[in-house]
């Protein structure tokens, strides 16, 4: 089902904020789908903002980055 405009909206900046938690962290899609025991290619769907994310697998980013689930949840 595809979402409106303001879902995607929402699912487009939660993965923009994951992305760039990555890189200030210095880590490759790889090396952080590792470490949250995540595929690259689910990583990769989550930052373009093409998932509606499970909590589980947030929470195992959040840790996999070393932030609380809320940090990731926060809009700036």
């Amino acid at each position: 089902m595809p979402y409106d405009k303001d879902e995607q909206s929402y699912l487009s900046q939660l993965g923009a904020r994951i992305r760039k938690l990555r890189k200030a962290k210095q880590l490759s899609q790889e090396a952080l789908a590792f470490e949250a025991d995540l595929d690259r290619t689910y990583v990769s769907s989550v930052e373009r903002g093409e998932r509606n994310i499970a909590v589980l697998n947030l929470a195992k980013l959040a840790r996999a980055l070393g932030v609380e689930v809320s940090t990731l949840l926060q809009e700036e």
